[in-house]
């Protein structure tokens, strides 16, 4: 069966990518990937795995993102599996809606995998817990 994955690689520190991730990489034949990842996070693909670099920033698109949707279903005819690796999470700021919205249109299975989003990835690393049951309004109610 065809497949695609469409995978979150966290807030940079290869550490920080979930073991579903790694599975995922060690299963492609192809991976297309951007410049918000870290690329230690490749290691985890076989020996003989297409990469490509679709990195976009302000102003300089490797590719518009209607041309990376095509290529990504163009690898499945000759790939058996085909992952997408983003920064952070697929469905946060990183067109994985459009992406998947396209693959499952051509009939092809895909499937989500979230990484840890940078906002509570960075926000963690810096001790900033994102709830805290004793802070209100940015002050810290300790109890003695």
């Amino acid at each position: 069966m065809k497949k695609v994955y469409l995978i979150g690689a966290g807030p940079g520190d290869p550490e920080l990518i979930t073991l579903k991730a790694v599975r995922a990489l060690g299963e492609s034949d192809a991976v297309l990937y951007d410049h918000l990842i870290n690329p230690e996070l490749l290691r985890y693909c076989k020996d003989h795995t297409e990469f490509i670099f679709v990195g976009k920033s302000k102003g300089d698109h490797t590719l518009p993102q209607d041309d990376i949707n095509k290529l990504i279903v163009e690898l499945t005819s000759k790939y058996d599996t085909v992952s997408r690796v983003k920064g952070g999470d697929p469905y946060i700021f990183g067109r994985g809606g459009e992406e998947f919205e396209y693959v499952l249109n051509q009939g092809i299975y895909c499937e989500v995998i979230p990484g840890i989003t940078s906002a509570s990835g960075a926000s963690t690393s810096c001790h900033i817990p994102l709830t805290h049951r004793l802070c209100i309004r940015g002050n810290f109610y300790y109890r003695s």
